[in-house]
């Protein structure tokens, strides 16, 4: 009996397992829109932690990526969950390193409905206009 529950619960894994994968994929829309905002950027090494300095503060790419711009460059940061980035809302940064921001921090995404939900970011990655 033990060896039938063992068996359920591994099969029910392996099929929700798909289904939040495909869940947490980005959607086309926010893809394209993340794609032609970096349009004749070329990507840099990806970092940990960015300078949030200037006038900008982070945006949402709907269920696809948090950006912030500086200057010519546009960093992209990547959520573990695209589902929990919403583009009706905001993000509050709970715990930052001053005027910076890190994968470790905590960043919590709060939609319009007052929903808070708890994003993990993958490194930042840099994407800039080739001089000349």
């Amino acid at each position: 009996m033990r060896k039938l529950v063992i068996a359920l619960a591994g099969t029910a894994l392996s099929m929700t397992g798909g289904a939040l994968s495909a869940e947490n994929s980005a959607t086309p829309k926010g893809e394209a829109k993340l794609q032609k905002m970096i349009e004749g950027h070329v990507a840099g090494e990806p970092t940990r932690c960015i300078n949030m300095t200037g006038p900008n503060g982070l945006q949402i790419v709907d269920r696809t990526a948090v950006i912030f711009k500086s200057g010519d460059t546009i960093y992209v940061g990547r959520p573990q969950d695209p589902s929990v980035l919403r583009k009706e809302g905001s993000l509050a940064i709970v715990r930052s390193n001053s005027m910076r921001v890190c994968t470790d921090d905590s960043i919590v995404a709060v939609q319009s409905r007052g929903i808070a939900r708890q994003v993990q970011l993958a490194e930042f990655v840099p994407y800039t206009k080739p001089k000349g």
